[in-house]
């Protein structure tokens, strides 16, 4: 029988000079909580001393991983339902779950200007690509194609629509050129209350169901202190202040 392979999209380390006895901690993250994990670490692994390992990709990616016994030992997840199906599986640290981000998805593009503040743009149908995540796999395209229907705009973008393997890869056809506009996470093109670059139509929560991100230790991480004390960070108001800076809720 051959070994199962696991190949995420991303992976790196993240550590701290010098630390004492640091415990190390493997995570699986959500490609939409890349930069905002990535400042996180900077102040976790400077207070606590322990060490991250952390890979980046879709979030139903990483479920299959996990059930093929992939070393993670915390996962945050881009939903809330992954999380607690891992839960009720038997797979997790019994009370560990909670909310760590509320996502916002946001239609952008690359282009100044290109994208108006209410997304009519979507309606004008002057464009020849709109990327999403896929929504089989990644919560934020599920989250595009139910804006898409509740805008009765499925049928007409349909042909345009092309697909990321997850948020990352959406964002990158966005910002390469590939395509003109694309749904992606705000946290993606958005930093210190402002959009970074080209432009955006922020889009209202109520067109699609919330994009509740959980985190959970999983059972590999029982005994870790490390998992523990990055899930305990999480909750912090360091953790917060940085997680609103990326334009999500708590």
């Amino acid at each position: 029988m051959r070994p199962t392979r696991f190949a995420p999209l991303l992976l790196t380390t993240l550590f701290t000079v010098g630390a004492v006895q640091a415990a190390e901690v493997q995570m699986a993250v959500a490609a939409n909580f890349t930069a905002p994990i990535q400042a996180i670490a900077a102040d976790f692994e400077k207070d606590t001393g322990h060490k991250l390992i952390t890979a980046y990709g879709a979030t139903g990616q990483f479920y299959t991983q996990i059930k093929n016994g992939a070393p993670f030992e915390v996962f945050l997840a881009a939903d809330d339902t992954t999380p607690a199906r891992l839960e009720s599986e038997g797979d997790t640290v019994k009370g560990s779950r909670f909310t760590y981000a509320v996502g916002t998805l946001a239609l952008w593009s690359a282009k100044e200007g290109y994208v108006d503040s209410q997304g009519q743009v979507l309606k004008h149908n002057d464009f020849q690509h709109l990327s999403i995540a896929n929504p089989k796999a990644a919560p934020y395209g599920l989250a595009a194609t139910q804006v898409l229907d509740k805008l009765g705009l499925s049928a007409q973008v349909k042909s345009k629509l092309v697909e990321g393997q997850n948020i990352t890869q959406a964002y990158q056809f966005v910002s390469t050129g590939n395509a003109e506009l694309g749904f992606v996470a705000l946290s993606q093109v958005y930093k210190d209350g402002k959009v970074t670059g080209g432009s955006a139509w922020i889009v209202p929560a109520e067109l699609h169901d919330p994009i509740k991100q959980d985190a959970v230790i999983l059972n590999k991480g029982r005994d870790n202190p490390a998992a523990v004390a990055l899930v305990d960070y999480l909750k912090g108001p360091k953790a917060a202040a940085i997680i609103q800076t990326y334009g999500y809720q708590r």
